[in-house]
């Protein structure tokens, strides 16, 4: 069996490594076996929070629809069971997109929610 000796492939990939944790900081971005931890734990954090913003997202639309349905007189919780109630099927994304831009549009929801309720 001939010798492997690792020097190009070993250096290209710790090379690969401190580029990954550049910007990190202290022995974290400079020396391979802690920038190998830091990125480990980054790549976790990053996967894990990716799915975290979906939430954050709903609770956004959740307080805008929210606000908008208070200044017409109606509560969260009424308003979507309103909506539910008269068979309007739209998103929550698309119901805090239309009370930021479409004030008129969801006034008019609001109004057929206090209908139903």
């Amino acid at each position: 069996m001939s010798r492997v000796k690792r020097g190009v492939t070993r250096g290209r990939r710790h090379k690969k490594l401190l580029a990954l944790t550049k910007g990190h900081r202290a022995t974290r971005h400079l020396l391979v076996h802690r920038a190998h931890e830091s990125m480990l734990k980054a790549l976790s954090y990053a996967y894990a929070h990716r799915r975290e913003r979906k939430g954050d997202m709903r609770r956004l639309w959740i307080a805008r629809i929210n606000a908008a349905s208070r200044a017409n007189g109606l509560l969260y919780s009424q308003f979507m069971h309103g909506l539910k109630a008269s068979g309007a099927d739209i998103n929550r994304k698309m119901l805090a997109d239309m009370a930021v831009k479409e004030p008129a549009a969801f006034a008019n929801l609001v109004a057929a929610a206090k209908a139903q309720g």
